[in-house]
């Protein structure tokens, strides 16, 4: 039997990840990756000691802001992120798997770290019905590369 790649199993372990996610919405899990070693992982939701929208608000989820998004969630990837360095580790040349491509905001993020790769399952812009998707384009202009991930099953 053939071995599956890294960049499958990783895009796997993000999309099972997403099931962790406490958001009514959209559920969006990342891994973020190092030679072929696991750095940090995230799902979309609450910070952790406030709400858990499914918990609290299970209809409606939580309220939105002026944007139209969640007043409360971090993305997966700010999740991933943030607990890679809480922790310590460098995330310079880092590898970020994601089931939803980064929004503009978290590719700022991306890009500032030092990550140099993104893959991801599902446009950021058709969830959100927007025109291009800005944070792929923005990763692209500055250098870093991202694809969008075939998962076969």
């Amino acid at each position: 039997m053939p071995k599956k790649s890294f960049d499958t199993i990783f895009m796997h372990l993000a999309a099972d990840l997403a099931f962790r996610s406490h958001c009514v919405k959209a559920q969006v899990g990342a891994v973020l990756t190092k030679d072929t070693r696991i750095i940090s992982i995230g799902y979309n939701g609450p910070p952790a000691g406030t709400h858990n929208c499914d918990e609290e608000w299970p209809e409606q989820g939580c309220e939105r802001d002026a944007r139209g998004s969640c007043s409360l969630a971090l993305h997966a990837e700010q999740n991933a992120i943030l607990y890679a360095v809480k922790n310590g580790a460098k995330l310079e040349g880092a590898t970020l798997y994601v089931t939803l491509s980064p929004c503009l905001a978290c590719a700022r993020l991306i890009f500032s770290a030092g990550i140099t790769a993104v893959f991801y399952l599902k446009s950021y812009a058709a969830y959100k019905g927007l025109a291009a998707d800005e944070g792929v384009n923005f990763l692209n202009k500055f250098g870093v590369p991202t694809s969008q991930y075939n998962l076969l099953e």
